[in-house]
């Protein structure tokens, strides 16, 4: 006898199998890291190579994940002075330079994936500077309404937190690409209607206006952006002071809540009974690192605190890009045991992957700037 199965039925049950992996069966559970002195003899350097051996091959999607990393191996060959990151990053974004792709973005995530044509057009000239420059006009101008008048928030920001770092960095870039100021005021309205709806009095980011819960890399995202909004803001621009302090305010507020022993920032950040979380260590790690050499950040006070999370990630990174505890992709949760059950990914992972070569080519700029 002869079975006949339709697409309709292979779709059926492809639905039905995903459905029961997704809720029955158990999410991976944290897991300590591995007892390995020889992690901990490494330099960011090292990290950075060796992450990115693993790391930032390919650019399917113009979203933050893929994106980052590229950025990253732009700056590993600035500060190595080898060309083959920066090669294969070149050939990555080829399509889009040629005009094959020009990426409208339809969600946050897509917004911040444009922070790899900052890079490049920091890094070009003429015709290929204009075209990179374009590319980020895309994104940040979604700020806008039909008339140019800047919108209470970036499209797609959900009310989660994430959105400091989704839309603020583009828009502070591009202002700077430009010249023009109106990205810097569009992105003043923005951060500040984002601590409006997630900013606790306690100076630490609920995830969203749904519970109070203080996600780890709702944190993170904070975070990071800030860092890099700051870095690409005019010294001139009335809203600075505000934004430093602003910055200085958040970053005080999550010192006190890494982990004395660990190193690491936790699951929720202000829950030391959950786990201790990969990817948000190293977005705070670095916003710190960059405030320190910025100048924006005591180096007396922070710089124990980057050296605790460094070491942290260290004993976190396996030589062959496998991680411990990176929280699964998370949308805005009804309550704070929501985040406790968030997933704890162990191995390799794409968005841990990028967050900690971020974090090593900062203390590898750092470092840098000290020889």
């Amino acid at each position: 006898m002869t079975v006949s199965i339709s697409r309709t039925d292979i779709a059926t049950l492809v639905f039905v199998v995903g459905w029961f992996m997704s809720s029955v069966l158990p999410a991976q559970q944290p897991m300590s890291p591995p007892d390995d002195p020889t992690r901990l003899m490494r330099t960011p350097r090292q990290v950075a190579e060796q992450l990115a051996a693993v790391y930032g091959h390919k650019f399917d999607q113009v979203a933050y994940i893929p994106a980052l990393p590229l950025v990253a191996k732009l700056s590993l060959s600035d500060l190595t002075g080898e060309p083959k990151y920066a090669s294969e990053v070149t050939q990555i974004v080829a399509p889009f330079l040629r005009g094959e792709r020009s990426p409208v973005p339809k969600s946050g995530s897509e917004q911040a994936g444009h922070l790899i044509f900052v890079a490049l057009a920091d890094r070009a000239e003429g015709a290929d500077r204009e075209r990179w420059v374009a590319l980020c006009r895309n994104a940040a101008d979604q700020i806008f309404d039909a008339n140019g008048q800047p919108l209470p928030l970036m499209p797609f920001h959900n009310e989660m937190s994430d959105a400091v770092f989704m839309s603020g960095p583009i828009l502070a870039a591009t202002g700077r690409l430009t010249g023009e100021r109106k990205y810097f005021d569009a992105a003043v309205t923005h951060l500040a209607s984002m601590r409006k709806l997630c900013l606790r009095e306690d100076g630490i980011y609920r995830h969203s206006p749904l519970c109070e819960a203080a996600w780890g890399r709702g944190n993170g995202f904070p975070a990071l952006g800030m860092a890099l909004v700051l870095s690409d803001w005019p010294e001139d621009h009335p809203a600075r002071p505000e934004l430093i302090t602003e910055f200085q305010r958040h970053l005080a507020a999550l010192k006190g809540h890494q982990d004395a022993r660990t190193g690491c920032w936790h699951q929720v950040i202000d829950h030391p009974e959950s786990y201790d979380e990969y990817s948000c260590t190293c977005m705070i790690g670095f916003a710190m690192q960059r405030g320190i050499q910025r100048g924006w950040l005591d180096q007396a006070e922070y710089q124990p605190s980057v050296d605790r999370a460094w070491r942290a990630v260290l004993e976190r990174t396996g030589a062959d890009g496998k991680l411990v505890n990176v929280c699964t992709g998370t949308g805005k949760q009804k309550t704070l045991e929501d985040y406790f059950q968030r997933g704890a990914i162990n191995g390799r992972d794409d968005r841990g992957g990028a967050m900690g070569l971020m974090f090593a080519s900062e203390l590898m700029a750092a470092e840098s700037k000290k020889e």
